[in-house]
């Protein structure tokens, strides 16, 4: 059985994801709203940071969402932006299949992780996620675009926000653009710790 489409991303309390320029990530305000998930356990031990990090159920959602995760699917700016960030075993551990324009060979990388290049379209890229997942989810890493691009086009099956007490004032908002005529939610569970509230939300055709 095929699994779920699904993202999972942090987002400000006005709704911005990311900088505007990828020159701002790891950035000030960048680093706040991710900053829930550097203390973590599975933080430390997904990037080989050594030892230690914390416990707590933000540390067991971290980890729940990467094993559940068979493949990923992203857009060119985010690998972009990732290319040369990410160590050389990137933290993904499963196949990566890239939306782009670029022709380009499959980039393998240390610890599992190979960057597959996709230029027929976002169904295309996750029918091929979906062949590598097998009975685990395919996750719609990013960035805000790729991801709206699938929630229009009523790809995704739930989504994950991590609520970050934050304000950006500009940026990358989640959903500028939405179909909000076509798109339904259902909350179906909300989690909340010292720095974070984790939002889970089924999709819906309206």
């Amino acid at each position: 059985m095929a699994g779920k489409v699904f993202f999972s991303v942090s987002m400000a309390l006005d709704g911005f994801i990311a900088p505007e320029s990828p020159e701002e990530l790891m950035g000030q305000l960048w680093m706040e709203l991710q900053g829930w998930a550097f203390p973590l356990r599975f933080f430390r031990e997904n990037l080989k940071l050594g030892e230690g990090g914390e416990e707590g159920r933000d540390n067991d959602i971290a980890r729940e969402t990467f094993e559940r995760t068979g493949a990923s699917v992203m857009g060119k700016r985010m690998f972009e932006a990732g290319e040369h960030a990410w160590p050389p075993e990137a933290p993904f551990h499963t196949p990566v299949f890239v939306v782009t324009h670029e022709k380009r060979d499959p980039w393998e990388r240390q610890g599992g992780t190979t960057f597959h290049f996709v230029n027929d379209g976002i169904e295309a890229a996750l029918d091929r996620a979906r062949e590598a997942a097998g009975d685990r989810d395919v996750r719609i890493a990013g960035g805000g675009a790729t991801i709206l691009e699938y929630l229009n086009a009523g790809l995704i099956d739930e989504f994950t926000i991590a609520l970050s007490p934050v304000l950006f004032g500009s940026g990358i908002r989640l959903f500028e653009g939405v179909d909000a005529g076509r798109v339904a939610l259902e909350l179906v569970g909300t989690q909340a710790s010292r720095r974070v509230t984790h939002l889970t939300y089924a999709v819906r055709e309206r």
